[in-house]
């Protein structure tokens, strides 16, 4: 009888074997583990491509910005699109812009902070929209190794009841048990450790790009402050 106990064990030990023969709480754990590994790939490659589109975007926009273009040629034709990045700040200011002087500035300093408010609401929402899902690898980085450790706890306890069943410590019984378990934390690696390092680089590079931006709408302030002083007195004294 012994001999067949430690016959069967003796089988296929690849991946996919232990996952078969692991118990349904394991199970679970590596699926679920498997399914926040393919979303975090999936989340890291569509945030490269689209900070590599936004840096491209942001870097067309300086050159037709600082380029002469008049402001007032620059809006007609950004304000028909869907605009990102700067050009969202800069319709967002032209706009504000555009109303209050159509509706009569009294106060240059009341222009200048809803100028500014518009500005920072639109940056906010820029970077809002950078930064999106990157909690989700934040989250994956940090729980997913846990996770995998509750599976290798759960499949060391059912392999140790399983032992003391059989009646025998034998390696070949024991062996394939703690390998399954192990496989529960090998894939909570497997998730956690590409999450942790793209959140981090995903992290520094929306800081940059937000700091680029930012930069942008205070020369762009600075730029329709001044026009304001120059165009403020001359509507006051007439």
């Amino acid at each position: 009888m012994e001999q067949m106990a430690l016959a069967a064990p003796s089988g296929d030990h690849s991946i996919w074997a232990l996952f078969w023969q692991a118990g349904w709480v394991v199970k679970l754990v590596m699926i679920g583990l498997i399914a926040a590994s393919v979303w975090t790939w999936a989340i890291i490659v569509d945030k490269m491509i689209a900070f590599a589109r936004m840096r491209a975007s942001l870097t067309r926009f300086e050159e037709i910005f600082w380029s002469g273009q008049s402001l007032e040629e620059l809006y007609r034709t950004l304000a028909e699109r869907k605009t990102t990045g700067m050009g969202s700040i800069f319709v967002a200011a032209m706009r504000e812009w555009k109303k209050s002087f159509e509706k009569g500035v009294k106060s240059p300093i009341s222009l200048q902070n809803r100028i500014d408010k518009a500005m920072d609401l639109a940056l906010t929402r820029e970077m809002e929209r950078l930064e999106g899902r990157l909690g989700f690898l934040a989250s994956v980085g940090s729980a997913a190794p846990f996770i995998g450790l509750f599976g290798t706890v759960i499949g060391i306890m059912t392999s140790f009841q399983a032992i003391a069943g059989s009646k025998s410590t034998n390696l070949a019984v024991v062996a394939p048990g703690i390998a399954e378990a192990l496989l529960a934390t090998a894939l909570g690696l497997l998730a956690a450790i590409p999450a942790v390092i793209a959140y981090n680089k995903l992290s520094s590079d929306a800081g940059k790009i937000g700091l680029r931006m930012e930069g942008f709408a205070d020369e762009f302030s600075a730029i329709l402050s001044r026009q304001i002083d120059e165009k403020v007195p001359l509507k006051a004294v007439a």
